[in-house]
């Protein structure tokens, strides 16, 4: 029996001072269709591991960490936003000469990849949304809650540093899984290694008080969308506390013709979910690129 299992190279980059750490996979052609893989909270370019393998032989999969986490390193005084997370991914995709991707976004992956959207349009040949808000719609209670926190307020900061834990971390994976067991501990245990890890929490804070410019820019991201219309394939976990079902189907308000799949599961649905996304992922890749 022939199985086909993807090489992966890991490697870093300096961008700007930052030495960006990134997983890339080795496909078997040259002018294979290359999907950006832009992770969410509190994880990293790991969470897209068993992804590549799955497909990297095919196509060309590029993940990287952001600053503040997973391996990629940041120079003392770093400021931590969004708008700098996007500069340093935009520097990552200039120094390895992309020019043409699907893109891949997942929770803070979608503010990452929407500004990298906004400045370079013609390098999005499609998007692949995974439990990424672009609409107020998506926002569950909990989330406006912790997103458009006020540091001044008392509280906010206990309330905060409970996401930073390995019970907060952990209720990540398992809120809304119908099927615990399909989880690997290993994937909450690796993403609380690195929060660990020294100024990641202090990081992480700063980015949190940043999140409230994310949802002031949703209405501009939405305007991009119809602008520019561009494929999009939607792969949700419908249990998701945070990021709701509804955050999925609004994108059909601007990209009537995307394709929403809901999925019986939480917010981080390729743990559980991956023999049902991987295929959705290629066909769309496949239809896409051409």
């Amino acid at each position: 029996m022939s199985v086909s299992v993807a090489s992966t190279v890991h490697r870093h980059v300096e961008v700007d001072g930052v030495r960006v750490f990134y997983r890339e996979s080795l496909p078997d052609r040259a002018d294979a269709p290359v999907l950006l893989l832009l992770h969410g909270f509190p994880s990293g370019s790991h969470q897209f591991r068993r992804l590549i393998d799955v497909l990297g032989s095919r196509y060309r999969l590029i993940a990287p960490d952001y600053p503040g986490f997973g391996h990629t390193q940041v120079p003392d005084g770093f400021t931590y936003s969004f708008d700098r997370l996007a500069d340093v991914t935009e520097g990552f995709v200039r120094q390895l000469g992309l020019d043409r991707f699907v893109m891949y976004v997942f929770d803070f992956g979608a503010p990452v990849g929407f500004r990298l959207a906004e400045r370079s349009p013609e390098w999005i040949a499609g998007l692949v949304v995974q439990n990424g808000n672009a609409y107020e719609d998506g926002l569950s209670d909990a989330a406006r809650g912790v997103l458009l926190a006020d540091p001044q307020e008392p509280g906010t900061e206990a309330a905060l540093g409970d996401l930073f834990t390995l019970p907060g971390t952990r209720y990540q994976y398992e809120a809304g899984v119908t099927d615990p067991e399909l989880l690997t501990p290993d994937s909450w245990t690796l993403d609380q290694h690195f929060l660990d890890q020294p100024g990641r929490k202090e990081a992480q804070r700063a980015l949190f008080f940043d999140y409230r410019t994310n949802i002031d820019s949703y209405g501009r991201w939405q305007a991009w969308l119809r602008r520019n219309m561009p494929p999009a394939l939607i792969t949700w976990g419908a249990h998701d506390p945070f990021f709701l079902a509804p955050g999925a189907h609004a994108y059909l308000r601007d990209l009537p013709d995307a394709e929403v799949h809901l999925l019986d599961t939480g917010h981080f649905a390729l743990e559980t979910h991956l023999p049902q996304i991987a295929p959705l992922i290629a066909d769309f890749l496949d239809r896409t690129w051409k």
